[in-house]
């Protein structure tokens, strides 16, 4: 009986200590998320880029279907 009730105590105290680390990780990362914005400017986000190729991509399309049907005539006759 003795062995079970350390077996309790040790995964009562791992857990503890686990919920401690867990608890203070949450702490630092939200006073992390409220400090680093101070120095955003110091290495700003790049700007994301504006897709203008999605009419490009479907004219790209038919002509790369145009060439292969080009060369499968080609090769065949």
């Amino acid at each position: 009986m003795a062995m079970l009730a350390q077996g309790l105590v040790l995964m009562f105290a791992g857990m503890g200590i686990v919920f401690i680390f867990l608890s203070l990780l949450v702490w630092v990362m939200n006073r992390a998320a409220n400090f680093v914005p101070r120095f955003n400017h110091i290495l700003p986000d790049p700007e994301p880029k504006k897709k203008t190729g999605a009419s490009k991509s479907a004219a790209s399309d038919d002509v790369m279907v145009a060439i292969a049907l080009a060369a499968v005539k080609a090769h065949a006759g």
